[in-house]
């Protein structure tokens, strides 16, 4: 990453290096033209007034004589070379001035013009300016001035080292941020990827860097989260597993011994022979309900759960549901009382509907000790059916309230942790939901809420 960034660096300053070079190469150009004119402007306004002195005398022509002319003093004074290019108005006589026989001066114009060209015996191109020489309106020739082109691609030669020296600094500094910038974006990103392969050994608990810039520190704060929620249902599953094995193989066991005890003739009496066929159908109809609550749970996560539309009369439903744990209130002592103030007729699933509320009272049951109390109540209230089981059981913390309906948990002994489960996923898919109110100490009250209409 510090080389891409470099070369990134590297491509930029090659980009702008040659943009500049070629504005600096071109503003060169136009102010050395620039100072041409002027120079051209001056010399040959002195150059004409020296021959328009000449011409004004009283002198006759023949006793005319051309003007001299500093020329070398002005070229050491501008660097620059002086020529003439058009008619001598003094035949005979040198002017002074280098002569130039161009046929590509168009001094007859009477404009100013500029060019290139070599003059003669030179090796190098000159960038020149003519400006033209009149005697009264008519153009006799045009002073020229000249500067080497090389002395305009020194400046830019100049330019283009302290711009190299520049860069190669610049460069420095870039290189050494660049560096500091990706170690601290790569160093997180390398520090992820050693924590996904962790996570892909199995290992969930590995650290994340905490402390990361920007999307990447975001990320390692996800990937945290991620791997705890991994680690997480990885022991839920584990207990889940562990749960139902406990679950399978206490009724398998009781099943298995008292065949073996049939089938060995160690119970002969007829008594003893129909306890035991009792017990043994006691526990297939335990080992049928876990099943069937773990294929419930299945179908629910799967989403290839059908729910049946039907009129359900909810006090009847309810009287069932109070019917079915009746036995073991009275065999446990607890008082178990039903509260009926409304007799709505909903259209819904009875039989989800009357397995959701016999969860809520296997799981009140299972919470309260013997000698406590359940109350399961039926009403109505602003448009919706409440459906209610509370209990003097424990009661629940807030804090393991909220894995409270997360499967495979389990608040009590005796249970898989299934039931609060597929409770809560059915009155989802019933269009309900289950509210929870809890005091430790004093127990807790679950209500089913499902729409009256």
């Amino acid at each position: 990453m510090p080389l891409l960034v470099l070369a990134g660096i590297v491509l930029a300053a090659l980009v702008t290096t040659v943009i500049a070079v070629q504005l600096f190469r071109d503003f060169a150009h136009d102010q050395a033209a620039s100072e041409l004119r002027r120079e051209a402007a001056g010399i040959s306004a002195l150059y004409t007034d020296a021959i328009l002195a000449e011409f004004n005398t009283s002198k006759r022509a023949d006793s005319r004589r051309a003007p001299t002319f500093a020329r070398e003093t002005l070229e050491q004074t501008t660097g620059d070379r002086i020529y003439w290019d058009g008619v001598n108005p003094f035949p005979g006589e040198k002017s002074g001035l280098r002569q130039l026989n161009l046929k590509t001066i168009d001094w007859s114009s009477g404009k100013t013009s500029v060019f290139e060209f070599t003059p003669p015996g030179a090796k190098h191109t000159f960038l020149a300016v003519a400006h033209p020489v009149a005697l009264g309106t008519r153009p006799i020739g045009a002073i020229v001035v000249a500067k080497r082109k090389t002395d305009v691609n020194d400046r830019v030669l100049a330019l283009l080292q302290r711009l190299a020296l520049a860069g190669a600094l610049g460069l420095v500094v870039a290189g050494a941020l660049a560096f500091y910038v990706s170690r601290r974006v790569v160093r997180p990103v390398l520090e992820l990827s050693e924590a996904a392969d962790e996570v892909a050994r199995g290992n969930y608990d590995v650290s994340v860097p905490l402390r990361a810039p920007g999307e990447i520190g975001h990320l390692a704060e996800r990937f945290g989260e991620m791997a705890g929620r991994l680690a997480e249902a990885e022991a839920l599953e584990r207990n889940f597993l562990m749960s139902v094995s406990h679950e399978l193989r206490t009724p398998l066991t009781a099943i298995r011994g008292h065949v073996s005890a049939l089938r060995e003739g160690v119970v002969d009496d007829p008594e003893s022979r129909q306890q035991s066929l009792e017990v043994i159908e006691a526990e297939a109809q335990r080992l049928e309900r876990l099943v069937g609550d773990i294929l419930d749970l299945a179908k629910l996560d799967a989403r290839r759960f059908t729910v049946m539309h039907e009129e359900v009369d909810m006090e009847q439903l309810v009287e069932l549901a109070y019917q079915t744990f009746a036995e073991e209130a009275r065999r446990r002592s607890i008082d178990y009382r039903v509260g009926v103030t409304a007799r709505p007729v909903i259209v819904s699933d009875g039989d989800r509907v009357l397995q959701i509320v016999g969860n809520l009272l296997s799981n009140a049951f299972r919470a309260t000790p013997d000698g406590g109390a359940i109350r399961l109540g039926l009403e109505q209230s602003n448009g919706a059916v409440h459906v209610s089981v509370e209990d003097t059981g424990p009661g629940i913390p807030p804090e393991r309230r909220e894995r409270l309906f997360r499967a495979f948990v389990s608040e009590g002994a005796g249970g898989t942790g299934l039931g609060l489960a597929i409770a809560k996923e059915l009155s989802t898919a019933l269009g309900g939901r289950i509210e929870v109110s809890s005091e430790v100490g004093r127990g807790s009250r679950f209500d089913l809420v499902l729409p009256a209409t």
